[in-house]
């Protein structure tokens, strides 16, 4: 059985996550958390929270799920979030054209993404790639682009079209004018949100790393791209796991391992600022309970980056072999503000004050409208826009008699006279500038499933074979479990107590009574519990528990007085089991 196969089992029988709508046969790309998934979901979102949000100093909004189409135009999302869909012309089943090629037996394509439809097509044709349904064959058949956005109607009828987000980052960016205002128009400053996001997967698979619906934990960090510089040195000496551009093009190319330091220095990661979120991130993966020998951080090919970025690295975790990405680390520069200002006609920058201010030579021109009207009627207004524009970008344009100017693909020549040109001395106090945004994007439902089959262990304890998932305390869902030794003499009502007190004092507490003591153990660890209290007939004479750890089933006795504040200090990483 595959990793992934034995995790997708345990996470359905043990209630970490499931298919949605089983009982009407269920909806691919959509999946319900259980009572233990839901917990140790809210706990990394919370260990992310701190990390990212509390411990950085940023702040955290919570925007809708449905957004005007408007938005959506201005982002770049209705006309390039697209992927390649390839339909079979027997069973009528849709795939995804790229996945069909890279999973083919024998072929050695790695990132079909990122090539164009036509060599996708051509790549059907050399290696006959079946239908993988009916097993019909594909080659001839025509790729298509498919949109990935799901569309609704915001009120009656259709006449105020939306769409469900596809990121969180947009609910961020639509508001940054007033997010500045929140950060005194003070660079740079962070804003955060997690939340869902939607995208109609053509072929949703692997459970929980490819779904429909799912949750991110974006940071948008605005900066001054000329004088704002990360705290690298709070990072420096942290190792990177990091396969760039070079190594993945080298016939024996590998990991790098490499501090902060010497990536930025050496230039293996161009930004700082992505390598000061790369240094933080390390940590806070291991602190949830990535398995450090199977992760690392790879760079974007070429072909792989977005339209908006200038370098993209992101953090991958191996499960069955492959790997998955878990976060996006990408540089966007002021691609997202620029973009919204256009579309909206508000002002997406920040006014920076000057220490003096300062005397500057401004080109300006004052359009003669009399002129431009009956010359150009409709284009007029939009022509002076363009003057206006070119006056400030290239001046010297204006040197000649006659200027040109390119609208909607038609180009028009004014005479310069007509222009209202000039070079004037300004004082000015300040500039606006519009910031850049170096962007973490941490998918959560991808972590979970890393979490989970990272965490995942055999082995035999007193003879019989054992599951347990080795969960960090803190990540864990349920911290302690507490027990009775038998349910008789009073010790089923004393362990009562206790796990109510436990519960009082903040720390996630199952109560079980059900079966052997050793049975109970097994429940516990196969879900992840890092700590079992037993109450014995010790505890009614002594005033003392056996508390139990998981993974190395070790048992100390501790006296109840200091229970609480002993597995408060052992979830919080202040004490470890074998201190006690």
């Amino acid at each position: 059985m595959s990793e992934g196969d034995r995790l997708t089992e345990l996470a359905k029988r043990r209630g970490f996550f499931l298919q949605s709508s089983g009982s009407y046969g269920g909806v691919a790309g959509f999946y319900t958390y259980g009572p233990q998934g839901a917990t140790l979901k809210e706990n990394i979102e919370s260990a992310w929270r701190d990390r990212f949000v509390t411990r950085e100093g940023h702040m955290e909004i919570d925007g809708p799920t449905v957004m005007p189409e408007a938005v959506f135009e201005a982002s770049g999302h209705l006309d390039g979030f697209d992927d390649m869909i390839i339909e079979c012309p027997d069973c009528g089943e849709s795939h995804r054209a790229d996945h069909l090629v890279e999973d083919e037996p024998g072929s050695e394509v790695e990132d079909a993404e990122a090539l164009p439809i036509a060599e996708v097509e051509d790549l059907f044709a050399e290696y006959e790639i079946d239908c993988p349904t009916c097993g019909a064959a594909l080659a001839g058949e025509p790729i298509d682009d498919f949109n990935l956005m799901f569309g609704t109607n915001i009120g009656p009828g259709s006449s105020s079209p939306g769409y469900l987000r596809p990121e969180t980052a947009q609910g961020i960016f639509v508001e940054f004018p007033q997010l500045a205002e929140y950060a005194r128009n003070q660079l740079p400053f962070g804003v955060t949100q997690i939340g869902r996001a939607y995208r109609n997967e053509i072929s949703p698979r692997n459970a929980l790393v490819r779904v429909r619906e799912f949750t991110q934990a974006e940071l948008e960090h605005f900066i001054d791209p000329e004088e704002d510089e990360p705290p690298i040195e709070r990072v420096e000496d942290v190792l990177l796991p990091l396969y760039s551009v070079e190594q993945q093009q080298a016939e024996d190319g590998q990991v790098q391992e490499l501090t902060v330091r010497e990536a930025v220095d050496e230039g293996v990661v161009a930004d700082p600022w992505i390598a000061y979120y790369l240094g933080i991130s390390k940590g806070w993966y291991e602190r949830i309970g990535v398995d450090m020998d199977r992760f690392r951080y790879r760079q974007h090919l070429p072909g792989e980056l977005a339209h908006y970025a200038s370098d993209c690295w992101d953090a991958e975790t191996e499960i069955d072999g492959d790997w998955i990405e878990v976060t996006g680390f990408a540089y966007r520069g002021d691609y997202d503000l620029a973009k919204h200002e256009k579309h909206s006609g508000e002002e997406y920058s920040v006014f920076k004050q000057y220490d003096e201010p300062v005397t500057v030579e401004k080109p300006t021109v004052d359009p003669d409208m009399s002129y431009l009207g009956p010359e150009f009627g409709g284009a007029a207004g939009a022509i002076s826009e363009e003057l206006q524009a070119l006056a400030e970008r290239d001046p010297d344009a204006f040197d000649g008699d006659t200027v040109e100017v390119t609208v909607d693909g038609e180009r028009y020549e004014i005479p310069v006279e007509r222009t209202g040109f000039a070079v004037e001395e300004v004082t000015e106090s300040g500039e606006h500038v519009t910031p850049h945004t170096v962007e973490p994007s941490f998918g959560v439902d991808r972590l979970i499933y890393t979490v989970l089959a990272h965490a995942y262990e055999d082995d035999e304890v007193d003879g019989e074979q054992r599951t347990y998932l080795s969960l960090p305390p803190e990540t864990a869902p349920t911290t302690v479990g507490v027990f009775p030794l038998m349910d008789k003499d009073g010790l089923a009502e004393r362990a009562q107590e206790v796990a109510r007190d436990l519960r009082a004092a903040g720390l996630e507490v199952t109560y079980d009574d059900s079966g052997a003591i050793g049975r109970r153990y097994r429940r516990q660890d196969e879900v992840g519990t890092p700590f079992c209290v037993t109450v014995d007939y010790d505890t009614l004479e002594e005033g003392t528990v056996t508390v139990r750890e998981r993974d190395s089933t070790d048992q100390k006795r501790v006296a109840i007085e200091e229970l609480e504040e002993t597995l408060l200090a052992l979830r919080d990483g202040r004490e470890s089991f074998e201190s006690l």
